[in-house]
């Protein structure tokens, strides 16, 4: 169950996929990552993720969108392997906002998510010989999908952000194919962000996370970063009790390059590997420069 959850250790780039309310955010943009978690291991997680995001009003090019628009739309597609599971999940997420002062919006957002998810019984290992359960699937493969829903809310301003989503709120009752899962949980994700800009040449941003759901340890971790001269960016991350990352980055005009390595700590330790992982943003419409002094142009 632990290798089923999702990691990524750069989760304020893709606050839409765990917020459907983020959606367009940050505008409209493309963005993909991918992460090599516990390299060195047979069978270790490795996700691969692609997304678009459009604002609107953007595309109809608005001069202020960001206080002009209203509607966006997202397209989340993501590809995990873990073990003897490999699982691609789509999320096709609608979000809305409403202006409730001169800099505060009020994001809600909502997306319709379909899981597949295939089994490999080559590669499963069972510990008890003749295992009923597992049975029929040993030696064959086996599919499932799932169709289910998310929902999210977000309270956003230039220097900050405050959000709350439900991912998986039908708790994945809606199936079809090899039922080798009982259902998924629901997931509770909150999310929060600040940044301020120093000078023209220094900013900071930090960033918090927390998941929680029936079957799993609350998840839960922390970013800091620093920005410099809108073109480099350094920082460090925390997983509590699992993970520390030290983060870099560069700021084209138009595109964003990250990478974390992510080290284990405490409850991770025997599991010494690292873990790699990659990440790309590109605008679609415009491009990362400051229209102010005060503006910071990442999370």
């Amino acid at each position: 169950m632990g290798q089923s959850r999702k990691y990524i250790s750069q989760f304020s780039f893709f606050q839409s996929y765990f917020n459907p309310g983020l959606t367009a955010y940050e505008g409209s943009t493309a963005r993909a990552f991918v992460r090599n978690q516990w390299s060195g291991y047979e069978g270790a997680p490795k996700t691969s993720f692609i997304s678009a995001e459009v604002d609107f009003a953007e595309a109809k090019g608005m001069t202020d969108p960001a206080l002009a628009g209203k509607n966006a739309a997202s397209l989340n597609v993501l590809f995990d392997s873990y073990g003897a599971f490999r699982e691609a999940n789509m999320i096709l997420a609608y979000a809305s906002r409403v202006r409730i002062t001169e800099k505060h919006n009020l994001r809600l957002g909502a997306g319709i998510s379909y899981t597949n998810i295939r089994l490999d019984g080559n590669s499963m290992t069972t510990e008890q010989t003749n295992d009923e359960t597992l049975q029929g699937y040993i030696g064959s493969f086996s599919n499932m999908q799932i169709l289910d829903f998310n929902l999210g809310l977000a309270l956003t301003h230039a220097n900050y952000y405050l959000s709350y989503a439900m991912q998986g709120v039908n708790g994945g009752r809606m199936s079809a194919g090899d039922d080798f899962l009982d259902g998924r949980p629901v997931t509770y994700i909150a999310q929060a962000g600040y940044r301020e800009a120093l000078n023209k040449d220094v900013a900071v941003i930090g960033n918090f996370f927390y998941r929680a759901q029936a079957d799993l340890p609350d998840n839960i971790e922390f970013n800091l970063k620093a920005l410099l001269m809108d073109k480099l960016w350094l920082g460090l991350g925390h997983r509590i009790d699992y993970a520390n990352n030290v983060q870099m980055g560069i700021v084209l005009p138009k595109m964003k390059f990250g990478y974390v390595y992510e080290f284990p700590t405490i409850k991770s330790y025997l599991l010494p590997s690292s873990t790699h992982e990659f990440m790309l943003t590109y605008s679609l419409f415009d491009s990362y420069v400051r229209k102010n002094s005060h503006e910071v142009i990442i999370w």
